[in-house]
């Protein structure tokens, strides 16, 4: 079972049993439970206020769907991960959710430890999909990449990026994990996630979405 020990989570679901419940078994693994909400503007205000390290957020909201829940604080601070958790499996709601910012997507069929496990990876910055969903966002980004985008990035006073980050920019393209890149340049999970970090910040990027899309468009997901 995965231990939250340390991380500040917050829960999100209109339905106040199902919302209690995945409080109780977070807290109970070791989570801080820093706040839970039942509806869109009630999330934003709290998550605002409590500032947790990963928001596990359901979609179907009432004031305020959790798609914009999402984008709304994301947007405010990129630094904070989102897991959506949510009874729907259909691809539009997927690719919406990750569109506005969120770090993975897990059905409510997924078991606690899934869950756990989900959870404690989203606050690495580890994109987590239920089975089945991480081929499909991967194949959207591709999709993305061969839509016309401006081409500020290749301005003269474009910002630059170290070879590691270029490297680091590489293998998120092709959809490995922060784990997984940590492993493949044998350096630690903590240097991955600044790297990426680093990345956005150079290039006025907000999420995973708009750099791997970035990375496309100039095929560093090739071999």
């Amino acid at each position: 079972m995965s231990d939250g020990t340390g991380l500040r989570v917050m829960v999100v679901d209109d339905h106040p049993m199902w919302r209690d419940a995945v409080a109780r078994d977070l807290a109970e693994a070791g989570f801080e439970v820093v706040a839970t909400a039942g509806d869109g503007p009630q999330a934003v205000r709290r998550a605002q206020a409590a500032a947790p390290d990963v928001l596990v957020l359901d979609l179907n909201l009432p004031g305020l769907p959790g798609v914009q829940v999402c984008k709304q604080l994301v947007g405010a601070d990129p630094s904070l991960r989102v897991l959506v958790l949510s009874a729907s499996g259909e691809h539009a709601d997927v690719l919406e959710a990750v569109k506005s910012g969120a770090t993975g997507y897990l059905l409510k069929s997924a078991s606690t430890e899934e869950l756990l496990d989900a959870v404690t990876r989203t606050a690495a910055g580890d994109p987590v999909f239920t089975p089945g969903l991480a081929g499909l966002v991967l194949g959207e980004y591709r999709r993305l990449a061969t839509e016309p985008t401006p081409a500020a990035a290749d301005e003269p006073d474009a910002p630059r990026l170290t070879e590691r980050e270029t490297e680091v920019l590489r293998l998120v393209a092709k959809g490995l994990s922060y784990k997984q890149i940590a492993e493949r340049l044998v350096i630690s999970h903590r240097t991955v996630q600044n790297h990426v970090q680093n990345t956005l910040g150079k290039l006025q990027l907000h999420n995973r979405v708009e750099l791997v899309r970035y990375a496309i468009e100039r095929g560093l997901d090739g071999v």
